[in-house]
């Protein structure tokens, strides 16, 4: 029983700590990696709040070092998945039932014990088992994740607010239910912050959710299921599980409590959810949510007035951090002929400061992609361009799987703006220029918004701001995040709500209000102080 209306202010976004040389937190988190390094971790399931081992155990290598074992996973079966439905439906009641400050607070306390006592495990994992450096491991795993956390609670108080209006002898009130049934939460090895905040979101308005995450990101996850368990997330509210993806499907999409799915992953898959739900919906007692955010072909167009220096470090941040395995990262690039040479030069320079080698040297700018399935696509798009005499290749090229999944950062030019890479996505360290005349601007603009079948993220680079605002009406559909003269990644909680449209999801914008209305369900409820107690109205007495 709530005995009081209460206030969860607009937070602060966390402030990224910097691990400068001496710094107290570079010390600290130089000796949690040593610390995860020296043990071999068996990493259980969490179902029902219980940890669950099996006979099936798969190694956790860092991808920069695939000699060393960082501990195994154990592998689900179809009966875990069933025992994770099983124990998150148990829990619905009395979950549902929670007071919201009660169900704040646990989600609080998780973001302040990421900010302080777990900080560096859980920037540590993800740079060992995820392959991102300090910078890039600090933005995720710490800021991003508590942002996640302590804004949801922010916007979900807001929505508890939201009333309506009441006549005279009445009181309406709306209540927000939470969905019935079970979510599937299914997150990507990317962003470990998005990894815990698809299956928080929803549980924070009430649901209780089946976490299924990327076999490359669990080293991170499991750090974070136990951090939620220590806040006090009681048994089978989140139960994190991991299994075969198409069996996950099979299960979770037939169940007759399934209520919806929250997704962040590649388009073909998603299409194959969309799909199967589709074909599955004579089973469900309800109109399953269905919310995802998928994959980019992300750009940065340069108008003729831009400044190159800044063009450059677009391209470079936008294109490379994180090896490009960003669904933002920029991947294709319109470059202006006046501009072509100074930005070519800048980028070249960039790429050749560049170091390149294990997350652990914090002068590493470029580390490996996640997995040897990804190092060779990556490389099959440089091989192919490699060996077409048609294209230029301005930097990198080059690549080394002997110690880790290593590729330099590779930059094509092209005089077909319909080439393959200019078009499809990659997933890696491959930017794709093409150089327009200076003078075609606006037909560039309709090239750019007709290439591809994503619509994620982009970025117009100009000091002419007639091209900025041209830019931004013509490209108002082809990105659902839009940067004026910045690089087209790195969306912060609260400030740029993150997703797109067309081939790039629903939209559903992670990081703010929007999202949350997904998990809900609302009942409207009217209580009449006077009830009537005689059919007739008053028209009715005609004289």
């Amino acid at each position: 029983m709530n005995l009081g209306y209460f206030n969860y202010p607009l937070p602060v976004n966390e402030s990224v700590l910097n691990y400068a040389p001496g710094s107290p937190e570079k010390i600290a988190l130089k000796k949690t990696l040593a610390e995860l390094k020296g043990q071999s971790m068996n990493i259980p399931m969490f179902i029902n709040g219980q940890e669950v081992y099996t006979d099936k155990k798969i190694a956790i290598r860092p991808p920069h070092e695939i000699a060393h074992t960082l501990g195994h996973f154990n592998e689900g079966f179809e009966q875990h998945i069933q025992e994770a439905i099983t124990a998150a439906l148990g829990a619905r009641e009395e979950w549902s039932a929670m007071s919201w400050e009660s169900r704040a607070n646990i989600f609080l306390r998780a973001a302040d014990l990421i900010a302080t006592k777990y900080r560096t495990y859980m920037t540590g994992s993800t740079m060992l088992g995820q392959g991102k450096n300090v910078y890039q491991a600090e933005i995720d795993a710490a800021c991003e994740l508590i942002d996640f956390l302590r804004f949801n609670v922010h916007f979900l108080s807001e929505i508890y607010r939201q009333q309506p209006i009441s006549g005279a002898g009445m009181h309406n009130r709306m209540e927000y239910r939470p969905l019935e049934g079970f979510v599937l939460a299914v997150t990507p090895f990317n962003f470990t912050a998005i990894g815990g905040n698809l299956p928080t979101s929803a549980a924070m308005c009430g649901n209780v959710v089946v976490w299924k995450p990327a076999y490359t990101q669990i080293y991170s996850a499991q750090f974070f299921m136990r951090i939620l368990k220590e806040a006090g997330l009681p048994d089978g509210v989140i139960n994190l599980i991991y299994v075969d993806g198409p069996l996950l499907g099979q299960i979770c999409f037939s169940h007759k409590d399934f209520a919806g799915v929250h997704f962040t992953g590649s388009t073909s898959v998603f299409n194959s959810m969309w799909e199967t739900i589709g074909r599955n919906m004579k089973y469900y007692k309800s109109y399953p949510r269905i919310v995802g955010e998928t994959g980019g072909k992300d750009f940065v167009v340069a108008h003729k007035s831009a400044d190159p220096k800044v063009v450059a470090t677009a391209l470079l941040r936008g294109a490379f951090e994180f090896q490009g395995q960003k669904c933002s990262a920029a991947s294709r690039a319109y470059i202006p002929s006046n501009l072509a040479a100074a930005v070519k030069e800048q980028v070249i320079a960039g790429i050749k400061s560049f170091k390149m080698g294990t997350v652990e040297d914090f002068t590493n700018f470029i580390n490996a992609v996640i997995d040897e399935r990804s190092f060779d696509k990556i490389t099959s798009y440089i091989d192919q361009a490699k060996s077409d005499n048609s294209l230029k290749i301005w930097a990198g090229g080059n690549y080394d799987k002997s110690e880790g999944y290593f590729i330099e950062p590779t930059v094509i030019e092209t005089t077909d703006p319909l080439y393959v890479t200019m078009c499809e996505e990659i997933f890696g360290p491959v930017l794709t220029i093409f150089v327009y005349e200076a003078d075609a601007f606006e037909e560039t603009l309709e090239l750019v918004n007709t290439t591809s079948q994503y619509a994620l993220t982009g970025s117009i680079i100009a000091q002419d701001r007639s091209a900025v605002e041209l830019a931004t009406r013509k490209l108002r559909d082809a990105a659902g995040n839009f940067y004026v003269n910045d690089k087209p990644t790195g969306a912060v909680v609260g400030q740029q709500p993150f997703g797109g449209a067309r081939g790039s999801g629903t939209n559903d914008k992670a990081g703010s209000i929007l999202n949350l209305y997904r998990w809900l369900s609302a009942r409207t409820i009217k209580e009449t102080f006077h009830p009537a107690e005689d059919y007739r109205y008053a028209f009715l007495g005609e004289e």
